[in-house]
């Protein structure tokens, strides 16, 4: 970089937190939690606390429910347990001046038998998806093995998942968190019954864009009731397609959930954008036509340098830029950014997923990386 950023170090209002700058961190699944059970742990507590000077921290994608879950060590928030590992969370990273919101989640069909009594995830319609979920064996490594032929969900069903994750969001704010972010991206429970390919439902949340939309338009409007419109937030993917999850109506299917999540008043949306070489590019008329349709603020996340980050929000395209791997190997990324100082490298892919402090709360900062 040739100039330092100054857009990414203004400050923002988001909802009733006002943040010091707008580098966000993005959710990372890591799989550190402790067996059995899935709770969150001391060592999390450290790895957050850590990243504190973030302007927002979203946690890891976390399970609302045992059927929510698709990967080995995933945390969950839907026991007693979970709210207790997760306050020691919130209390570090609060201590250490940071803000801190949870990722709610419910995987669908992205999921493996070896999670569900029956050997079945569910899912709005019978269909397997092309995609495989990180499964460990029994010494903490793992493996990403095939997902299988999900059932049908029931509307009796459905409704019992919106109150999960109203629970979930109940639970959050319990355990300490500032808010929540509800996961509709990736492919994963949300975003399945937004698109056609996942999605072949002929009740009342399958067909036409209304009704696929009606099961996120429940979640969110349950969770607001329950949390607070200010501390509601959620993930969005429209450009991606991998998974099973290319439609040619999800961006109609989005901007048309823009506006009922306009409506509603929520805190933000929070784009993923593919980060890959060959992915497909955001047009600039998507982004003017979210903003025409949703007044709150947009998070943009998808390989974001601080110069592209710092474009992004002078075009008014996004008001946040949120960073994963470069906040994974770098735990004061705002500082470094700021100040354009090199940063750290990732570690091998090995240490991403399970394990201990290796590849997770090693990565030295400044000043421990001078000394």
């Amino acid at each position: 970089m040739n100039q330092k950023p100054v857009n990414l170090f203004n400050t923002f209002q988001l909802g009733n937190l006002h943040l010091p700058h707008r580098v966000i961190m993005a959710p990372m699944t890591r799989s550190r939690t402790a067996q059995p059970g899935d709770i969150p742990t001391d060592l999390m507590a450290k790895y957050y606390a850590q990243r504190a000077s973030a302007g927002l921290i979203i946690t890891e994608a976390t399970q609302i429910s045992q059927q929510g879950k698709g990967y080995s060590f995933t945390p969950g928030i839907h026991t007693p347990k979970h709210i207790d590992g997760w306050r020691k969370v919130t209390k570090a990273v609060h201590q250490a001046g940071g803000r801190i919101f949870l990722q709610l989640w419910h995987v669908g069909r992205m999921s493996h038998e070896s999670f569900h009594a029956n050997g079945q995830p569910v899912a709005p319609s019978a269909i397997q998806p092309d995609a495989r979920v990180w499964i460990a064996d029994g010494n903490s490594a793992g493996q990403m093995l095939d997902c299988p032929t999900p059932r049908e969900l029931a509307i009796n069903e459905i409704k019992a998942i919106i109150n999960d994750f109203r629970q979930g969001a109940a639970n959050a704010i319990a355990a300490g968190f500032d808010g929540v972010e509800i996961h509709g991206a990736n492919g994963y429970l949300i975003d399945q019954f937004l698109r056609r390919t996942s999605n072949k439902r002929t009740d009342i949340y399958g067909g036409d864009i209304p009704n696929r939309v009606r099961f996120l338009e429940e979640v969110v409007e349950t969770v607001v009731a329950e949390v607070g419109k200010e501390r509601t937030g959620i993930r969005l993917a429209p450009y991606i397609t991998q998974r099973g999850m290319n439609d040619p109506e999800a961006i109609d299917a989005i901007l048309y959930a823009a506006r009922k999540l306009d409506r509603m008043g929520i805190a933000y949306i929070h784009l993923v954008e593919a980060d890959w070489d060959d992915a497909p590019v955001i047009p600039e008329s998507f982004r003017r036509d979210l903003r025409d349709s949703f007044s709150g603020a947009i998070i943009v996340a998808g390989n974001y340098t601080a110069a592209k980050g710092e474009a992004i929000i002078d075009a008014d395209l996004a008001d946040l830029v949120a960073y994963g791997r470069w906040f994974l190997a770098n735990p004061d990324l705002p500082y470094r950014l700021q100040h354009d100082l090199e940063l750290n490298e990732m570690k091998e892919r090995a240490t991403l997923f399970g394990g201990d402090a290796e590849g997770y709360t090693d990565y030295p900062d400044c000043q421990e990386k001078a000394s």
